[in-house]
């Protein structure tokens, strides 16, 4: 291996570090925990040597959040393939969804509340949220009813979807009616 190639894997692993302790710190305390000094702490780096890495917090956030999507389609497209039928692979959508927003929270505010400096629905959309809308889209297609464009109701739908995702951690809603909620989310949105 040579000096550059062992150089390249040591960025690599400093930058994953960086983003893994940038996650677990959120999810332990919240975001605003996570700042460049506590961080460069934790890591046991300078704090040059995170910027080296990162401009800032917003670029970590950004980090998160596209490690995050990559994980979101992965969860969604394993849930909707072991399921049998339409109706149950959009109901195991919506679970997957729900779970996940509710299993890594500070991912999900990384993805969907903060700014990470992302563009969403552009051209420059990065790749993993392109995926992640995909891995919707892929169930959703099939149930969109007539005349419905199915990006159009994927949208409406994942719409939906943060709306309880969002109600419900908050505590607005009350958690023994998660499962009622998903079918009739299904049950009234979906042509199954």
């Amino acid at each position: 291996m040579s000096v550059q190639e062992r150089k390249q894997r040591e960025r690599a692993e400093r930058e994953r570090l960086i983003v893994a302790t940038a996650r677990e710190l959120a999810e332990r305390q919240g975001w605003d925990a996570v700042t460049t000094r506590r961080l460069a702490e934790q890591i046991e780096y300078s704090q040059p040597v995170l910027y080296s890495h990162f401009r800032g917090k917003r670029e970590i956030i950004g980090a998160v959040a596209l490690q995050g999507a990559t994980e979101l389609a992965t969860a969604v497209r394993a849930a909707t393939s072991a399921a049998d039928g339409p109706r149950a692979r959009v109901a195991a959508l919506a679970r997957s969804y729900l779970d996940f927003a509710a299993r890594n929270p500070a991912v999900y505010d990384a993805l969907f509340q903060l700014d990470g400096g992302l563009a969403y629905a552009q051209e420059d959309t990065p790749e993993p949220l392109k995926d992640a809308f995909a891995a919707l889209l892929e169930t959703l297609d099939g149930v969109t009813g007539d005349g419905v464009p199915p990006g159009l109701f994927t949208e409406v739908f994942w719409a939906a979807l943060h709306g309880l995702a969002t109600l419900t951690r908050t505590g607005r809603l009350l958690p023994e009616d998660a499962e009622p909620r998903v079918e009739l989310l299904v049950d009234r949105l979906a042509v199954v």
